[in-house]
């Protein structure tokens, strides 16, 4: 087929987050290739017009879509695949609803509250509390923006006094870091894990569990993946936060329920082609879903891609199951 890579344009001096869609691309395009397909790639932005001419012009069969944010602001995700599928283009990869409902992480919350399936409760960035919130340990998060933007220790604030003051002070725009709105979210002292999931003509696969290590963290310091530990080699949680696949025979029960927990996501927020489940499990065994990721990072050296070599699936196999399932 003749395919479209779609992908959000990246500035020359752009943050390694931002530039990390490049590596992507490249990705991407290379198992395209190599399953024979003609893979034009199209960098897109505010200009909406400009990208249907574009995509008029090309006339792919259909488009693989690596947007993670337009304009910079990851608020505005789904605004292309919205855009692609006004225009009648098949698209590899969640549908624009899944895509909006997830990247609104306090949306997906509500959602998944009222499924029934586990979430941390958390305060709105107006102050208002959902769940069960006198816990002692909260986590002030970035409402649309991924890549952990703005996590860092300081993220991690004890008592509900604490983190309305670091709401107030984001809703003031004295917090420092972009990706306002914030929420805080009740911090759950435990392990942690992401779960990959792979479209297929038999339904979604849900990949071997992966769970992150942080390896020699001194005791006061918050386990977390904040962003040093995703985008700063020279950073202590760079090194230290590892990814492991556990035995599953010794964590067999808690495997077994977080891959169906992942796969009730996917059902729930109507996902497709790929997507990643993030989880907390707190001392006594309970998993929490943190946050549900439609399209996540497809770099080789990536969680999404270790689950992929972990199961026995052929990086190629995985990008041409995608395809398959376009819609």
């Amino acid at each position: 087929m003749r395919l479209a890579l779609l992908h959000n344009a990246v500035a020359p001096d752009a943050a390694a987050d931002e530039a990390d869609v490049l590596v992507q691309v490249d990705a991407v395009s290379a198992a395209l290739a190599t399953a024979g397909h003609d893979v034009v790639t199209v960098p897109c932005d505010l200009d909406l017009a400009t990208l249907a001419v574009r995509l008029a012009t090309e006339q792919p069969d259909a488009v693989f879509n690596l947007v993670e944010s337009l304009g910079g602001q990851g608020r505005l995700i789904a605004v292309v695949p919205y855009l692609l599928e006004s225009l009648g283009l098949p698209l590899a990869g969640c549908p624009a609803d899944g895509i909006h409902l997830t990247s609104h992480k306090t949306l997906a919350k509500q959602l998944l509250l009222q499924a029934g399936l586990p979430t941390p409760a958390w305060i709105e960035a107006d102050g208002t509390a959902i769940g069960a919130v006198d816990g002692d340990r909260w986590i002030v998060k970035s409402v649309w923006e991924d890549a952990s933007i703005g996590m860092d220790d300081d993220a991690v604030v004890r008592g509900g006094a604490a983190a309305a003051r670091a709401l107030l002070a984001a809703r003031t725009g004295t917090r420092d870091a972009p990706g306002a709105p914030w929420f805080a979210e009740a911090f759950i002292e435990g392990r942690e894990f992401n779960l990959a999931v792979l479209d297929g003509p038999g339904g979604p696969t849900v990949l071997p569990p992966a769970e992150m290590l942080f390896a020699d963290y001194p005791p006061d310091k918050p386990h977390i993946v904040g962003y040093a530990a995703k985008w700063d080699p020279d950073s202590f949680e760079y090194g230290h936060t590892v990814r492991d696949f556990p035995d599953g025979a010794a964590d067999a029960p808690l495997l077994s329920e977080l891959t169906s927990l992942a796969r009730d996501s996917w059902n729930l927020f109507g996902l497709r082609g790929w997507a990643r489940v993030d989880f907390r499990v707190d001392e006594d065994g309970r998993p929490f879903i943190l946050e549900v990721n439609a399209n996540p990072c497809l770099a080789h050296d990536a969680g999404f891609a270790a689950a992929l070599t972990q199961a026995g699936i052929a990086f190629d196999a995985a990008i041409a199951r995608i395809v398959d399932a376009a819609d």
